[in-house]
């Protein structure tokens, strides 16, 4: 045989030169969950090793994570029930958890890249992404609220909003808003393709999220569907998304790959919390190398065209790196 492909695979040195895709800590954005009170570290219980932090403690947790090269987040906030209505009236406060939680990071890490979530359920006492009137989750309403919410992210020091709902045009009502009050450079990471997957149960009861009644299928995307993802996707660029995201990541590999070759802005991946969850549990049990399956769970993604994984072993996998 003149071609002989296991050349190229002879040894860790050759094998490293010719390899097509490599992980970076510039590959990861870090979700962070946030809590009122002082000195709370909170393990959640559905995913272990991974934590709600006070203010106090988010200080330095977001320090140790420059320091390991991370350099962008996603904030999450776990708001007391009795700040939730139908309305998601708190998110709009200029003093609320969200807002001092972006203050706080901006003034302990000055060039950390903060992304902010966009969605009502953190706020709702129903647990849905939008307003609810007679048990139908109203879209037109909602948008209105989002970009309220958003233009309050982004005065408190946000550098990016992601806005997680899924409303019809919502990009565009957020967009227009922060060019009104003249946040031109604010920039926005659309869930664009955000399935109604059941992978998302640990991450809802890290922020008691849950619907309290129904489901979010009106909203989110049929797991079934493929084509409907890029049409969401390009709407959500032309109403002025500057990244857009698929969620979740492995069972969606197929939907990155067809975004990745349709779109020419960045695709961002959500590596989920019941993706991390599943592999925590197997390995706790001795079933899976957990080190050597996160490592080729996010090489996948990327390999199927992420620019940037929103993911919980992100701490893990720098570490490694």
């Amino acid at each position: 045989m003149l071609i002989r492909n296991r050349r190229l695979r002879t040894t860790e040195a050759l094998r490293s030169i010719v390899r097509e895709n490599s992980l970076t800590p510039d590959d990861f954005i870090v979700p962070l969950f946030v809590v009122e009170g002082t000195n709370v570290k909170e393990e959640i219980a559905s995913m272990p090793n991974y934590y709600r932090y006070s203010l106090d403690l988010l200080k330095h947790e977001v320090k140790e994570l420059w320091d390991l090269g991370l350099k962008s987040v996603l904030v999450f906030v776990k708001v007391p029930d009795e700040l939730k209505d139908n309305k998601g009236t708190e998110a709009l406060n200029p003093n609320g958890l969200m807002q001092r939680a972006v203050k706080t990071i901006k003034d302990s890490v000055p060039g950390m890249l903060v992304m902010t979530d966009v969605a009502l359920d953190p706020y709702s006492s129903y647990g849905h992404d939008g307003i609810v009137e007679k048990g139908e989750i109203v879209n037109d309403a909602t948008t209105e609220v989002l970009a309220k919410m958003s233009l309050s992210h982004v005065k408190a020091g946000a550098d990016f909003v992601a806005p997680s709902d899924m409303m019809d045009g919502r990009i565009k009502c957020i967009r227009e808003l922060l060019e009104r009050e003249n946040y031109v450079n604010a920039g926005i990471m659309s869930y664009s393709a955000k399935y109604a997957s059941a992978f998302y149960g640990p991450f809802r009861d890290a922020l008691d999220s849950a619907p309290g009644f129904g489901d979010k299928k009106t909203y989110q995307m049929d797991p079934s569907n493929r084509k409907e993802a890029l049409r969401e996707t390009l709407m959500d660029i032309e109403e002025g998304a500057d990244i857009v995201m698929v969620k979740p990541g492995l069972c969606y590999l197929d939907i990155v790959r067809d975004i990745r070759e349709a779109v020419q802005v960045p695709v961002a991946v959500y590596q989920v919390s019941g993706e991390y969850s599943m592999l925590k549990a197997a390995s706790e049990k001795g079933w899976l190398d957990h080190d050597a399956v996160m490592l080729e769970q996010l090489t996948a993604i990327k390999r199927a065209g992420a620019n940037v994984i929103a993911s919980y072993f992100a701490k893990d996998a720098v570490k490694l790196l």
